[in-house]
């Protein structure tokens, strides 16, 4: 996938783009991946300088490939698409200097304890095999780009980069997440719970596991009979109190409740326990997998003293 955080990043792109032949071009070439310089020109009634210029453009976008091999009446150029999926933020990130921001890929769990239905999976493979928790502490689980287990818990570290003089003012996680079932269920809630430090945040009812259409980012060999894409939440800790999306409070625990400093460790836990109400797992998605190309991301807000 071409992932581009602005307009102004994907501009090259949108220029290689904007003309009806060149988007043409891309159409015939994701239907035979063995289309010529010479097979295209054929096709689209162009002249061979005519269609090296378009190939020429979309390359320099980053958008195909050009390969040499040999062919009937010698050599001929290959062109193939690189990417199955575009896409484009729209709104960009406004910047905050009085802000930290670390993305964690979500295989990078210090600690877990997790009951079947569970696996993980790489944006290539799935990483050992299906409902053996061993496998989340094998090296492999650092290129995971989907998790999910039925019930447990999943640890994460949050870098602290507070200094000296700089008081914490406001956590934000977000993070793409549903509940779990062995196939996938739309109706199917699971209590999902938070906690900083041992610290509790309270809890989340997710509505489901969602598999009804492919995830945008999910690739393409990841079956259709599992779950696809799940809701991007945020997790909003502040002097009021903690939310879910800055709407609904889900605790009274305030930021100054967790008692963090610039030497404080700060460790983030998922829990599903098996008592609660609703015990439907969890299912975390990361930069290759879902509808959203990001990692646990966390925004850590400060004001100087």
């Amino acid at each position: 996938m071409l992932y581009f955080k602005s307009l102004q990043e994907a501009e090259d792109v949108l220029k290689a783009l904007s003309t009806p032949m060149r988007l043409k071009i891309m159409e015939i070439i994701y239907g035979d991946k063995q289309m010529s310089m010479n097979d295209l020109a054929e096709a689209l009634n162009l002249t061979n300088s005519a269609i090296s210029m378009h190939v020429k453009k979309l390359e320099g976008a980053g958008l195909v490939n050009i390969c040499t091999t040999s062919g009937k009446r010698g050599t001929m150029k290959i062109v193939y698409p690189k990417h199955d999926r575009l896409m484009i933020d729209l709104v960009p990130l406004k910047e905050n200097k009085k802000c930290y921001q670390d993305d964690i890929r979500i295989g990078y769990f210090t600690s877990c304890k997790v009951t079947p239905t569970c696996g993980l999976a790489s944006v290539k493979s799935i990483i050992g095999e299906f409902d053996d928790p061993r496998y989340f502490n094998f090296p492999e689980r650092f290129e995971a780009g989907i998790l999910w287990f039925g019930s447990g818990y999943i640890e994460y570290n949050i870098p602290n980069h507070l200094k000296p003089g700089q008081r914490l003012t406001e956590l934000q996680i977000s993070f793409e997440i549903c509940s779990e079932y062995p196939d996938y269920k739309e109706d199917y809630p699971s209590d999902i719970y938070f906690s900083i430090n041992g610290k509790s945040l309270g809890y989340w009812v997710s509505p489901g596991d969602f598999g009804d259409r492919k995830g945008y980012i999910t690739p393409l060999w990841w079956p259709d009979v599992l779950n696809q894409y799940g809701l991007l939440k945020t997790l909003i800790i502040s002097s009021e109190g903690t939310f879910i999306d800055g709407g609904s409070q889900i605790s009274e625990t305030t930021i100054e409740d967790l008692e963090i400093d610039y030497s404080s460790t700060i460790t983030f836990r998922f829990e599903v326990p098996k008592d609660t109400t609703n015990c439907g797992g969890l299912t975390l998605f990361g930069e290759d997998f879902g509808d959203y190309n990001q990692a646990i991301r966390v925004k850590t807000f400060f004001a100087e003293d």
